[in-house]
Parts: C-alpha cells; sequence; structure tokens
C-alpha cells in the first residue's frame, strides 16, 4: 500500500492530473484482466495481440573516427564543413555542450589561430575565444597591430567536454578530421596554437610533449602536401592565472608580425 501510495505521489510530482479510464486500473494485473474491466461481460473483447519490437537501425560503418574523416573529406566549402560537423553524432560531446563552437573570422587571412577546447563562454555563446580570454587574446593582438576580424579563429574542438575536464584521445581522434579539413579548406600560411592541448594535437598526436617548443616549427596536417609554419604560446586561460606567461608569448607575438610584415613586403 505504501508503493502504490509513493508512486501515486510521484506521478503528480510529474505532472499527471487526470486518470486515461473512467476508473481506476490495478497495473499489476495482467493484460487480459485490464481489458476484462475495461469491456463488461457480453462486450466483445479486442484481441490481445503482442507489440511488434521496434526497427532497431544499423549502426553506420565504420569507427567514429572513420565516419568523421570521411564526413569531412567530402566538405568542399566551410559551410559545407559546418553543416558535416553539426550532424555529425559521432561524438557524445556534441549531446553535452550547449553549442557548436565553429571557426570565424575572415577566411581570406593566411594566418589560422587555434585554441584550446572550448570553454564555459565559448560554449554558452557559440563563438569562439569569447569571455576574458577573448579579452586578453584581443589586447595581445592590438599590441602587435592585428585584430581578430583579420584573422581566422577556430577551438581545438567544435564542442565542451562536460564540466570543462581535459579532452580524451578518442574524442580527439573524432574532432580532429574536422580542424585537419578546416586547415585544407583555409590554406593558411601559418598557424597559432594557444595551449599544451593544442599544441600536443596539432604538433605531436599522440606524445605528451609538456614543453612547448620556441619559435618557428612545422606542423604537418593531414591532408596537405606540405608542412606549415606553426608558433606555440602559452594557453589564454593559463596567462590570465600566471601573468609571467605573457613574456613567452610576446616573443611568439612579434615573431607573428615580423612574418605578416615579412608577407606584405612580398606582395
Amino acid at each position: 500500500m505504501d508503493d502504490a501510495y509513493a508512486l501515486l505521489c510521484l506521478q503528480l510530482e510529474w505532472g499527471a492530473d487526470e486518470a486515461i479510464a473512467p476508473d481506476p486500473i490495478d497495473r499489476f494485473r495482467s493484460l487480459e484482466s485490464q481489458l476484462a474491466a475495461l469491456h463488461p461481460v457480453g462486450q466483445k473483447q479486442p484481441a490481445v495481440r503482442s507489440a511488434a519490437p521496434p526497427p532497431v537501425a544499423e549502426p553506420p560503418p565504420g569507427t567514429p573516427a572513420e565516419r568523421a574523416v570521411a564526413r569531412a573529406a567530402r566538405a568542399s566549402t566551410l559551410e559545407d564543413l559546418r553543416a558535416a560537423v553539426t550532424a555529425f553524432d559521432g561524438c557524445a560531446l556534441r549531446d553535452t555542450a550547449s553549442n557548436l563552437v565553429f571557426a570565424e573570422g575572415d577566411p581570406t587571412s593566411t594566418t589560422l589561430i587555434i585554441g584550446e577546447t572550448p570553454g564555459r563562454e565559448e560554449d554558452r555563446s557559440g563563438h569562439p575565444f569569447a569571455g576574458p580570454e577573448g579579452a586578453l587574446l584581443d589586447q595581445m593582438l592590438a599590441s602587435i597591430g592585428l585584430d581578430r576580424t583579420r584573422l581566422m579563429l577556430t577551438p581545438l574542438l567544435p564542442w565542451r567536454p562536460p564540466g570543462g575536464r581535459p579532452v580524451n584521445a578518442g574524442e580527439l581522434a573524432v574532432c580532429l578530421p574536422f580542424l585537419h579539413r578546416l586547415i585544407g579548406l583555409l590554406q593558411p600560411r601559418r598557424l597559432v596554437l594557444f595551449g599544451s592541448t593544442a599544441v600536443r594535437a596539432v604538433l605531436s598526436p599522440g606524445t605528451n610533449r609538456r614543453r612547448l617548443p620556441r619559435g618557428w616549427t612545422e606542423a604537418s596536417v593531414p591532408g596537405l602536401p606540405n608542412a606549415l609554419p606553426a608558433l606555440a604560446l602559452p594557453g589564454l586561460g593559463e596567462m590570465l592565472k600566471t601573468p609571467p606567461l605573457r613574456k613567452d608569448a610576446w616573443v611568439g607575438l612579434r615573431l607573428l608580425r615580423h612574418s605578416l610584415d615579412e608577407e606584405q613586403t612580398r606582395s
């Protein structure tokens, strides 16, 4: 009796406000008994049929990472790539994130900035480099005469891991093909990587590189015939917590400015 009363209270909490039959039905009785209670003697009883099991959808062929590679390869424009990422169901991060965070900026720029996984502000807004970290990036770019509208910016992953936890190897394997295809479509002349996670994922996949390489280094991107020059800088979140790290970032920003000046001179 206590269990039945507790179940009724639970249904009321869930919003149940009326019965679907004239009289209460004892759900613990068999289906035949319930039907007999609904249809008095003398009336034709409906046949009891067992419900056919719903069809089971066949899982797509290939692993999620293989599917991501195939889906990304079919994208011929940024719009195609965004649609492919939006529709991709092979990564659980998509189901827990509030918004997709896709690349933004000037697609004709020769510089692509890649940040860490989206943070809370990026997840809420759907825009890369938002919140305090984005404000710090804007200040750093302004110090060398740049602003984000003249560059292309993207997070390492299009979705925020739950609670901001570190991304795992499986999630990286599924999401990196979309980043690689983004680089292939943009054809930048250089990459700027913020944070050790982005550095490891782009420069040294599968390794535990702890120290950031100094100066220009090379990034080999699948699908590109030649390696790209890349700068590895401390993460923006780290620099907010540890301001002395900005000194290392300033060295890298000066190298970026020098590279852009040389490019402008040649053109």
